[in-house]
């Protein structure tokens, strides 16, 4: 039958085999017993426009390794799949297409341009989940979701009209970041800092009353400013100094005139201002800037907004600026700062510029109308929901790993501004907001009900509804309960949710994690999660973010099937942010994958991801983790061909007997004899599955990878197998059978213990080595996927045999070491000589010769015999034996050889000590490389030593 099996592992057809047959038989979905343990977890939404990238692998390989592991541990296991809509990145792709036809949205019309971007959709959204699909995402699609779908519409419409009906949702002025070109508020998430060449400009504000003393009495003409930003002072309303700066504290209170304006505004006291910046003193602009609107809040200032929605210059500037674009603005203010002579000074200054992430426009800080949530309001229950959302983490309802974050989680939330829910698009869930021609509003479910209270208010003209839509994170907070059947009280509300955890990047726990917590206490009384699980960034092999702008992206996709050097070369030069580096960035990818990128397989990725997930830590992704994984599944690939071949058909001692026929004088009596290799293998398989649980309740990723990795590598394939192949030789029956069920029941639960990180390859061994095991019948349509997970036994650990195999281990090293030492060449064979225990050489005599790759083990019967037959030869003790190789030796060849070793080490020894003989070196350098240089002085000192001996052996002899 071993021939069924193919001789390599070769990914790409597996997984094109086993992912859709999972997802047809329906194993991912809960089963929903209420007598069994819950686990749930909720998938991040994927933008509907989006495509797989690596932070998606990294914890998308995170999320399913956890369903997987409770999913086989025997829990009610759900985790529920979506897409969300992604306003203003969906609509940004489509209006890019209408330009490219050269046409708008304005042109179509609102209802043509959504049926556009509801096309667009359909024939891209699936692209994110197909990819899912790739990696292996064990998610319940049967379940899957779209943030604007009907039940999610309806959800969205429902929460907001009760939010306003409880007084927790108002629409005012505020200042927001403002895309002038998208002509919409943007998210704080949908900004970013961008470093850029600029100009410090100082500029005079003379006093109103002419120049006044200064702190050293001597006259002064005006306040010195310093801004980065000169065409905002057409709206300053104040300037500001700091109330304990001596320079300025006599003149808290007097008045300056706005230079190029014909007004004055006065000067006042902030602890906000920031004596060692600049002059000391700052303008006050509150409706441009969010720490100047503060201030102008708290003083009473006038907000002037002089800047249109698409960043010209509006009428409440002077006419001669009316108009301008704010940079053209710019140029002319400080031309007629100059010609008036308020302008002191110009620097080159660089400085951070907020960029929208989408249009790569610069935001402003604009003051406009928008739907808010009072997130510090009480509500109906005497609680605000910010409050509500601090209480859930203070209490440990919601806890944070690693703990850390709780405090980046409290200081957002204790410092929180009322949310802006409102966006200026098209695409979304548009208001249910409904205006009077008087300017009255009518918030409810649908226009009807709006005309119906319109009624009852007396209100009878025609009602338009309000054009703007809902913040895409608003619908994405509700994700906890909206897609487990809410407001119905469903057996899927009472088993998940709350869910079991959230695997989210640190980014977005304000964003998205806080508003789900918010959002759902308030609505459920629960909390939506119990445990947030914050991972780091995935980053390229040198500790830079990804980004397309930067060339250094690689697709996750590429990773798994592979791609030529062609498209690898043309796919990270695709937008660059400067398009002259596409040379070199071209000639660093072909220095990497000179024959293009390899297809390591689902699996592999999925393994080195997982070797990653250390908490909390950034990742400096490196594909050569992706070729040791493929080799790790390579070796169990080979190890089961093996195990295959030794197993299948033969007699594995799998049938069960009675205590009866197992003692002695019963008919099975004897039938099976473990060595103690067999019962060490069963030990390292106990801890092995302890070190893994341990691993999955600590959310320790990478400590469940190593351990797996080093049982399976380390301990089955390089020792296990090795020895078995020995006891497969023996003409022992009772140890041929033992040995046998070890392997195969060893190897499948080693695939069990694997699966959630690796489902393909596991998947496809399983099949035939559960068979075999006895854990399957042939034919059955039993799955991997919901099998017994392995749990750990520590009961049948086997001291002796721990013991025993540590002693072989010790010897096999101890003469591995003597070769080396001799020079001896992989193939020669030559007797290895051993004194002491009697017994356990005796024991182990076959193994020993085999795994020291000796022709043969002579054991010496006393310390004479011993030292006879190795008078020439290098000797070691180990185990509590001595060791030797017993070789012809050119005695005097060798005493040269040694004695020239011997000078090595000792010019290595008088090197380390000259060192620590250095005063300065020793009080200067860290304790650890002072402690490796004593480490040095020991270890070589006790090499010479023993080559020493050697020596005199030799003159002896």
């Amino acid at each position: 039958m071993t021939d069924e099996l193919a001789k390599s592992f070769e990914p790409a057809a597996i997984e094109a085999r086993w992912a859709p047959l999972w997802e047809r038989s329906g194993v991912y979905a809960p089963t929903l017993d209420g007598s069994r343990p819950s686990f749930s977890i909720q998938l991040p939404p994927p933008n509907v426009t989006g495509t797989l990238h690596m932070g998606h692998a990294f914890n998308q390989t995170i999320m399913d390794a956890l369903t997987r592991y409770h999913r086989m541990s025997g829990h009610n296991t759900l985790w529920v799949p979506g897409t969300d809509h992604a306003g203003i990145a969906t609509q940004i792709v489509v209006e890019r297409q209408l330009e490219q036809q050269q046409t708008s949205r304005h042109a179509l019309g609102r209802p043509a341009f959504l049926e556009r971007v509801w096309a667009w959709k359909e024939q891209s959204g699936s692209t994110i989940t197909q990819q899912m699909r790739r990696i292996g995402a064990s998610v319940d699609w049967s379940r899957e979701y779209f943030t604007m779908d009907a039940p999610r519409s309806a959800i969205v419409t429902d929460t907001f009209v009760q939010l306003y009906e409880q007084g927790l949702i108002y629409r005012g002025k505020r200042l927001v970041n403002w895309d002038p070109v998208l002509k919409s508020a943007v998210s704080d998430l949908e900004v970013e800092s961008e470093e850029a060449d600029g100009q410090m400009v100082y500029i005079c504000y003379p006093f109103s009353d002419g120049p006044l003393p200064g702190a050293d009495g001597q006259p002064m003409r005006g306040m010195t400013i310093a801004t980065t930003r000169p065409e905002t002072m057409l709206a300053d309303g104040a300037l500001a100094v700091h109330p304990e700066d001596e320079r300025y504290r006599h003149l808290v209170g007097r008045y300056v005139d706005l230079p190029l304006c014909d007004r004055r505004i006065p000067i006042i006291a902030d602890d906000f201002v920031d004596r060692d910046f600049g002059s000391g003193a700052v303008k006050i602009t509150g409706a441009h800037d969010f720490n100047d609107y503060a201030c102008a809040q708290r003083h009473d200032l006038p907000l002037i907004t002089i800047f249109t929605l698409d960043a010209k210059i509006n009428e409440n500037g002077p006419a001669a600026y009316q108009g301008l674009d704010r940079y053209a603005a710019r140029k002319a203010v400080l031309r007629d700062l100059e010609a008036q002579g308020f302008l002191l000074e110009v620097k080159p200054h660089k400085l951070m510029l907020p960029v929208c992430a989408r249009t790569g426009q610069v935001v402003e800080p604009m003051l406009t109308d928008q739907w808010f949530v009072a997130v510090s309001k009480a509500g109906p229950d005497g609680r605000s929901i910010a409050q509500k959302a601090i209480d859930a983490v203070a209490s440990g309802e919601v806890r944070f790993v690693p703990e850390n974050w709780v405090s980046t989680y409290d200081q957002w939330m204790k410092n929180i501004q009322d949310w802006c829910i409102s966006r200026q698009l098209w695409w979304g869930h548009q208001i249910p907001a409904w205006y009077a021609e008087d300017g009255r509003v009518f918030v409810a479910r649908d226009e009807a009900a709006a005309r119906a209270q319109a009624d009852a208010a007396g209100c009878t003209g025609p009602l338009t509804r309000d054009p703007d839509v809902l913040d895409t994170w608003y619908s994405s907070a509700l994700v906890p309960f909206s897609t487990l059947g809410w407001p119905a009280s469903t057996k899927e509300m009472d088993l998940f949710l709350p869910s079991s955890v959230l695997v989210t990047g640190y980014e977005i726990i304000f964003f998205w994690v806080a508003r789900m917590i918010m959002m759902t206490t308030h609505f459920t009384g629960r909390v939506p999660f119990r445990t947030v699980y914050i991972h780091g960034m995935v980053r390229d092999g040198e500790g830079k973010k990804m980004s397309k702008s930067e060339g250094n992206v690689i697709d996750p996709v590429d990773l798994i099937q592979g791609v030529d050097l062609e498209t690898l070369v043309r796919k990270s030069t695709v937008g660059l942010r400067k398009p002259e580096t596409a040379p070199k960035v071209a000639a660093r990818v072909k220095k990497e994958f000179p024959d293009g990128m390899p297809a390591y397989g689902a699996d592999a990725l999925r393994f080195t991801m997982a070797s990653y997930a250390s908490l909390g830590r950034n990742i400096n992704f490196d594909t050569k983790r992706c070729e040791g994984y493929r080799n790790f599944c390579n070796k169990l690939w080979n190890a089961t061909r093996f195990v295959l071949m030794h197993c299948e058909g033969q007699d594995c001692g799998l049938k069960e007997h009675t205590k009866a026929e197992c003692a002695p004088g019963g008919a099975f009596h004897g039938y099976m004899r473990f060595s103690a290799a067999d019962r060490w293998i069963s030990n390292e398989l106990q801890r092995g599955a302890e070190a893994v649980a341990r691993g999955y309740a600590e959310f320790r990723l990478d400590n469940v990878a190593n351990a797996l990795y080093q049982f399976v590598w380390d301990e089955y394939c390089d020792w296990y197998l090795e020895i078995a192949k020995v006891q497969l030789q023996s003409g022992d029956a009772a140890v041929q059978r033992a040995t046998r069920r070890t392997l195969i029941r060893t190897l499948e639960s080693v695939l069990r213990l694997l699966h959630p990180l690796t489902p393909f390859i596991t998947a496809e061994l399983w099949e035939r080595v559960a068979v075999v095991a006895g854990r399957r019948a042939a034919g059955d349509a039993g799955s991997i996927a919901t099998a017994p997970y392995p749990q750990a036994q520590p009961g049948r650990i086997d001291p002796a045999a721990d013991a025993w195999m540590a002693r072989l281990k010790a010897v096999v090293g101890a003469t591995r070491t003597l070769r080396g030492e001799m020079n001896l060449s992989p193939a020669a064979r030559v007797p290895l000589v051993a004194h002491g225990d009697p017994a356990f050489l005796a024991e182990a005599s076959a193994v020993l010769t085999t795994l020291a790759k000796a022709a043969e083990l002579r054991i010496a019967p006393d310390e004479a015999a011993f030292a006879d037959a190795t008078r020439t030869t290098p000797v070691a003790d180990a185990g509590g034996l001595r060791l030797a190789l017993q070789v012809e030796v050119d005695l005097e060849a060798e005493r040269q050889r040694l004695s020239k070793e011997i000078g090595r080490l000792e010019a290595e020894i008088a090197k380390a000590r000259g060192k620590l003989s250095n005063e300065s070196f020793v009080a200067r350098a860290p304790a650890a490389v002072v402690a490796q240089e004593q480490q040095r002085v020991a270890d070589f000192g006790a090499a010479r030593d023993r080559l020493r001996a050697q020596i005199e052996r030799l003159q002896a002899a």
